[in-house]
């Protein structure tokens, strides 16, 4: 699988080859993730449509879900005004995060903004 040059000329990689992915519940909207894609992942989840990402720690390319069972079906990929990141829709099969939760932005922890310092 090779990805599409027209789609490849229009993705501004950083200093590594990767892209960020924006990960997202078609259904609810819920961020899911984030993780880095290479050309090869890519094109790999535009060809499957499953969630495919490169793996910084294992130097390769995975599958969301290959080990879990928890995998994504792709149904939407959109790249960013900027070309430097894409947003992936999904319907999400079990959780996302590795430990286990429905998302990996829903720990307890919220940022305070700066409005909501002065009134606390």
């Amino acid at each position: 699988m090779s990805l599409d040059p027209a789609v490849s000329a229009r993705l501004k990689r950083n200093a590594d080859g990767l892209i960020a992915a924006v990960v997202v519940e078609h259904a609810t909207s819920d961020v899911l993730m984030m993780a880095w894609m290479n050309d090869d992942a890519l094109a790999a989840t535009l060809a499957t449509r499953r969630g495919t990402y490169w793996s910084r720690s294992r130097g390769k390319l995975w599958v969301k879900g290959e080990t879990s069972g928890h995998y994504q079906h792709v149904r939407e990929v959109r790249i960013d005004c900027d070309g430097d990141t894409v947003l992936l829709r999904v319907d999400q099969t079990g959780p996302a995060c590795h430990t286990g939760t429905h998302t990996c932005f829903d720990t307890e922890e919220r940022l305070l903004l700066a409005d909501e310092k002065e009134h606390a």
